[in-house]
């Protein structure tokens, strides 16, 4: 029960009841004033440690100063379950610090607090900042300007102990807002977090494992992913989730496409680029992506997959879910590199469908081929490549098999209507690469290094905030046309006022 701090009843309450963590308390201080009490003798002597802890003028009312808890005390929903405390760990464990903040706890120095705060942080996924700090007192609040979330702590008086006195512990700032990057996670918190693994002089630390230990205990993993996307598909009704797991009850494919994706697609131009990337967390992986153009020329991304690698099965598997959820019509356009687990996939998934290759891929495979390095070749190339006319290509064409003997025959055996507008069955327009994939794979080079639930978290921030910065822009436009188009068309009508029309 509260008990006045300044009151005889509390002292008295201290010396006839004494707790865990009140004899934990007395024992530091006792050794602070140089083992004058020795710890035998602490019940004993409680009425006047008892003075010395608890006379903060800052708070009327306060509790009995709880036991710090251990991390291997506390279970997933982080209630403490008790049992012995070991001073020497403090509220460190085998399993690190447990970074709770609750009102009236107290803790042994202000960098101890510190690194609670930034531990409790992380685990909570936000960002906080000090707002105010002294020798005696420290206020943080969440880095978002409106967020009501705030801890205040004050140093008691007398001693090196600071007692947390204010704990608002509600956020008001945007579900978006939080995050998964650790502004808190600064070398010295990941110090206290795994000083403990070097009792033993003979144990092997590296950097990587650092850094790998920290992603698992701080981070997420793939245990919590089918409880992310469950939350996902009930916050993102329309959207697509496959997960697939093996017999062992272990992670294998996944494949997300968001609502927004699929109902956009069908105002895109039908040409999608399909592209893979490594991840490189803890487990590796590959990224397997889908995106397209908007009306606006700007990266459209329509699906994203997780495997193993890049083979046939899981390229199979993820042109398939593409084709499951957008469709195949006779216009559609695959375009890709020219591995060969793409193609077999394609072929098998859309038979109808016509599959481009990038032209830049071809352009490195060709100079490898004829170890050339010649800019010609290039320019040659790509503008046989991109011509829109069969009279140009032929042109165009014809010099480039004349500067590079051989190139004719190995272009025509990859086929002409796989790299060149000119001879392509269906419309491609612009798109005759794929750098929209890898430009949308560079967005995630970051992200792609954090645990898988981070990770597909953070791929649903980067679509939720470009969809709706474009929607916003989109209302705004006074016509029908994008204003890329609106742009294009306004530079031609200006150079078709200066042309003379001639019969």
């Amino acid at each position: 029960m509260p008990i006045n701090v300044q009151s005889p009843e509390r002292t008295q309450y201290l010396a006839t009841n004494p707790s865990p963590s009140f004899v934990h308390v007395s024992r530091d201080l006792t050794e602070e004033k140089n083992d004058r009490v020795s710890i035998n003798s602490q019940v004993g002597q409680g009425e006047r440690i008892a003075e010395e802890v608890c006379t903060s003028p800052v708070e009327p009312y306060c509790n009995v100063p709880p036991i710090p808890v251990t991390v291997d005390e506390v279970d997933e929903e982080g209630s403490g379950s008790g049992g012995n405390f070991n001073r020497e760990d403090g509220i460190y464990g085998q399993g690190g610090m447990l970074g709770d903040i609750e009102e009236n706890r107290v803790f042994r120095s202000k960098k101890e607090l510190m690194t609670c705060l930034s531990i409790m942080s992380m685990r909570k996924k936000f960002q906080y900042k000090v707002f105010k700090s002294n020798t005696s007192f420290i206020v943080v609040r969440c880095v978002h300007p409106s967020c009501s979330w705030r801890v205040r702590a004050n140093k008691l008086i007398e001693s090196e102990y600071w007692m947390v006195t204010k704990h608002v512990n509600k956020h008001t700032c945007p579900t978006d807002f939080k995050t998964t990057r650790r502004r808190q996670a600064t070398s010295w918190v990941v110090g206290e977090c795994i000083k403990r693994r070097f009792i033993n002089p003979g144990r092997v630390f590296r950097p990587r494992d650092v850094m790998d230990d920290m992603k698992q205990r701080y981070g997420q993993s793939y245990n919590l992913l089918p409880g992310y996307l469950h939350m996902l598909m009930q916050t993102n009704p329309g959207s697509v989730v496959n997960l697939e797991v093996t017999d062992g009850n272990k992670f294998q494919y996944l494949f997300i496409a968001f609502a927004a994706s699929i109902q956009g697609f069908s105002y895109c131009r039908p040409v999608i680029s399909i592209d893979a990337t490594h991840l490189k967390g803890k487990y590796r992986g590959v990224l397997f992506t889908a995106v397209c153009h908007d009306a606006n020329q700007q990266i459209f991304p329509l699906a994203i997959g997780v495997g193993d690698s890049e083979n046939d099965a899981a390229w199979t598997w993820f042109v398939k879910r593409v084709k499951d959820v957008f469709g195949e019509n006779p216009a559609l356009v695959i375009v890709s590199d020219r591995h060969r687990s793409i193609r077999s996939a394609v072929e098998e998934a859309f038979p109808r469908a016509f599959h481009g290759i990038c032209i830049y891929h071809l352009l490195n495979n060709l100079k490898t081929k004829f170890k050339s390095k010649n800019k010609e070749l290039e320019q040659h190339y790509i503008a046989a490549a991109k011509a829109y006319n069969l009279q140009e290509f032929h042109v165009l064409f014809y010099t480039l098999c004349s500067a590079v003997p051989g190139a004719k025959e190995y272009l025509e055996s990859v086929g002409l209507d796989r790299w060149t507008r000119s001879h392509a069955p269906c419309r491609r327009y612009n798109i005759m690469t794929t750098n929209i994939s890898e430009s949308f794979n560079a967005v995630l080079v970051k992200v792609r290094e954090l645990p898988i639930t981070a990770f597909v978290n953070e791929v649903r921030l980067l679509c939720q905030r470009w969809f709706q910065q474009r929607r916003t822009k989109a209302n705004g436009c006074s016509s029908r046309m994008s204003t890329d188009v609106e742009n294009k068309l306004e530079q031609r009508r200006d150079r078709a006022q200066t042309m003379d029309v001639r019969f």
